[in-house]
């Protein structure tokens, strides 16, 4: 990867849609990851959160791809994407126990080029090596009620800090709070990391270095007696990395976070006044 992580995943990331018939359309966001198969061919998997997805009523949804013109102009140019099959089965994985969905794609030759790499998506030791915690900044991509950032079909970027603590370790934590104005059209977006000059802890001799990591996926906004309290729920990466190993093993381990069951207990306080966004 040659630019910045923000830009790189403003190729990767894309609006998902799906007219209802009555003129109003579900709309959602995803991410473009890169992998290997079982078989060693590279692949490319599109990564959103699970309840995108499942309130699409239709075999077939829409995914934003972009195309760039030779006069360095953009086309917006959504594709029809299947995510079920004829008789209403889902096509898509997504894990047991966490809001995450992934499915295996093809995607045309400038996608699967801009995906990102699996290794960019953050694991327990990614944020305790940068002690990442309440109050850091982190960046989101997606498409805050259908609205994209041109009419080339770009996300939206924008930013917010960490509002809980602590973040990880995500078998206990498998959430934080983000402190960001959430919309439906964001589910699903990349939330990331990216610092200039940040310096790993307990190690005044390195050199400040970029940070760059995909910390999760936004999944959830919270509200509190219906009033909207401008924070959203990120889901931690390392269910996402889960979710792709479930592509291949149905039956590959997968963390169950403390004292919840496989099908779901919520995980932090305020995800008892939480709704998918």
């Amino acid at each position: 990867m040659n630019a910045d992580l923000s830009v790189e995943l403003m190729h990767a990331t894309v609006q998902l849609e799906q007219p209802l018939g009555n003129g109003t359309r579900t709309v959602g966001t995803g991410f473009l990851i890169s992998d290997t198969a079982p078989d060693g061919r590279p692949r490319t998997v599109l990564v959103t959160a699970n309840h995108v997805f499942r309130q699409m009523p239709g075999q077939v949804a829409r995914i934003g791809y972009r195309v760039a013109n030779a006069d360095g102009s953009w086309s917006y140019s959504p594709q029809p994407l299947q995510i079920r099959d004829a008789g209403g089965h889902e096509l898509w994985t997504h894990h047991p126990a966490r809001d995450v969905a992934a499915i295996t794609i093809s995607a045309p030759a400038e996608f699967a080029k801009a995906a990102i790499p699996k290794d960019y998506l953050a694991s327990d030791d990614t944020f305790t090596k940068y002690q990442v915690e309440a109050g850091d900044e982190l960046m989101a991509l997606g498409f805050p009620r259908g609205l994209a950032a041109n009419q080339a079909g770009f996300p939206i970027l924008r930013a917010g800090r960490i509002a809980s603590y602590p973040v990880a370790p995500a078998k206990i934590f498998p959430t934080f709070l983000l402190d960001f104005s959430v919309f439906p059209g964001n589910s699903g977006g990349p939330v990331f990391m990216h610092s200039d000059g940040r310096r790993s802890p307990g190690d005044l001799s390195q050199s400040p270095q970029n940070v760059e990591f995909i910390a999760g996926l936004l999944t959830q906004q919270v509200e509190l007696n219906n009033e909207r309290l401008e924070i959203g729920i990120v889901t931690h990466a390392k269910y996402i990395r889960e979710t792709i190993d479930l592509l291949d093993n149905p039956a590959a381990p997968v963390t169950i976070a403390a004292g919840e069951p496989v099908t779901g207990a919520r995980a932090a306080s305020a995800e008892e006044a939480a709704t998918p966004n």
